[in-house]
């Protein structure tokens, strides 16, 4: 017979499942590695008698290599392509860790953090550019929430496994053991990714298919463009975008650096219990970040409206926090805050792996990033020298409150869809 039955296709595992999935192990251990301080710093600054200034400074030195290193880290990924870059980072970044772990001298403990700082630099705009290049841009912002649900997780895990470790053992060993798992993954990624999907073994055709018609609708050249950095920095979407994220991020670094000390100096919890309450703002997070992510694919065109109101309801709830007097109550809008910033932040990324094209997603994403990471500098030690010279908390919760107000308002003047938004690189520069 002519007529056959046409029996269903099994339904398969697309690659871009498997390189987001790497992806956010990179982004989960990245949080594990950089977060695990904030536990340990109690008993870093009794080990190496430090007052809250320099253990600020400690926390912030992070930073400083973080914000260096972004936009040339995003660069090296747009030209060298992201496994290569993404995988040399993983490695780089986990032996600095463990090498945390060694160090018996205060100026030498902020050395290499610095340096530490560096290495992870790498990671956000190499994997924005693999997020972009093989998720189709009805998904970005789906697949860029699942990733960042490692803002939440990583603090979290942070938080109970340092806790353990550190009550067994000591800080020390906890800097040691954290540091291993991310060279497996380091080493895995620079065997088994491919920087162009079509290069990638297991693709499948359909696969391939949604990403050409992905292509065809952000109406970009076949052939292969010369991208100036200076086209980048002239679009003034990518300002308003730095501002907002440098001004949340002042909260977002501020709120979890130091949330652990506070709970163990303002609320006289046990190191167990701190563990145990600064774990819980972030799982409440990781469901938020993700439905951020999902609603602005939702309703794609106003992909800012998931960030602003969710961002001042934040800065309510920590209002309400620093307010309240019952452990209980401090809890309850801890993680109000966390549900409110994290759901803020899941549309927010969502809106610029959406408004940059994948071939400068890298250097793109990178930039704004840097501003978070300048502002991650700034906030822990700043709010390390209001504490020190007010002798409470308050103040610097009012600052975190006033960051999150004016990323708002700067959310307000990005005009347009995203897409209308989108950079379009000038005539001049295809090749």
């Amino acid at each position: 017979m002519n007529d056959q039955l046409q029996l269903p296709t099994k339904k398969r595992w697309k690659v871009r499942y498997s390189v987001l999935l790497v992806l956010w192990l990179c982004w989960l251990f990245s949080f594990l590695d950089r977060m695990v301080i904030t536990i340990a710093l109690p008993f870093i600054g009794e080990d190496l008698n430090l007052n809250a200034t320099s253990q600020g400074l400690l926390l912030s030195m992070f930073f400083a290599g973080y914000a260096l290193f972004q936009i040339p880290g995003g660069m090296l990924s747009d030209k060298f392509g992201f496994r290569r870059v993404v995988s040399v980072a993983v490695v780089w970044w986990s032996i600095f860790t463990s090498l945390t772990g060694m160090i018996f001298s205060y100026p030498l403990m902020l050395l290499l953090r610095f340096v530490f700082g560096l290495g992870e630099a790498c990671l956000p705009g190499g994997s924005y550019k693999a997020i972009a290049t093989y998720f189709p841009s009805k998904q970005r912002g789906t697949a860029t929430g699942i990733q960042s649900t490692v803002n939440t997780l990583g603090p979290a895990l942070a938080a109970v496994v340092a806790a353990a470790i550190i009550g067994l053992f000591g800080w020390r060993v906890v800097f040691i053991v954290m540091g291993i798992p991310g060279l497996f993954i380091g080493i895995y990624i620079w065997l088994k990714f491919k920087d162009n999907p079509k290069d990638h073994p297991k693709i499948q055709m359909s696969e391939l298919k949604e990403l050409e018609e992905d292509e065809k609708g952000e109406d970009q050249s076949k052939t292969k463009p010369s991208v100036s950095f200076k086209e980048l920095l002239k679009k003034p979407i990518l300002w308003q975008m730095s501002l907002i994220w440098f001004f949340f991020d002042i909260t977002f670094w501020g709120f979890t650096s130091w949330l652990p000390s506070y709970l163990i100096n303002e609320k006289g919890l046990s190191l167990m219990d701190t563990g145990l309450y600064s774990a819980l703002p972030y799982l409440v997070g990781t469901v938020a970040i993700v439905l951020g992510g999902y609603i602005s694919d939702k309703g794609k065109g106003n992909r800012k409206w998931v960030f602003i109101p969710n961002a001042l309801a934040g800065g309510i709830a920590l209002f309400f926090m620093f307010q309240s007097s019952s452990l209980t109550m401090v809890i309850l809008f801890q993680c109000l805050a966390a549900f409110f910033m994290f759901l803020a932040q899941g549309g927010f990324w969502a809106l610029v792996v959406d408004s940059f094209p994948a071939r400068i997603m890298a250097s793109g994403s990178a930039t704004v990033n840097c501003f978070g990471s300048i502002a991650g500098f700034i906030s822990p030690f700043l709010m390390g020298y209001m504490i020190e010279t007010s002798g409470s908390y308050n103040s610097s919760f009012i600052m975190m409150i006033i960051a999150l107000a004016i990323a708002s308002l700067v959310a307000i003047t990005i005009k347009g869809k995203p897409k209308d938004e989108t950079i379009k690189l000038s005539p001049e520069l295809e090749v």
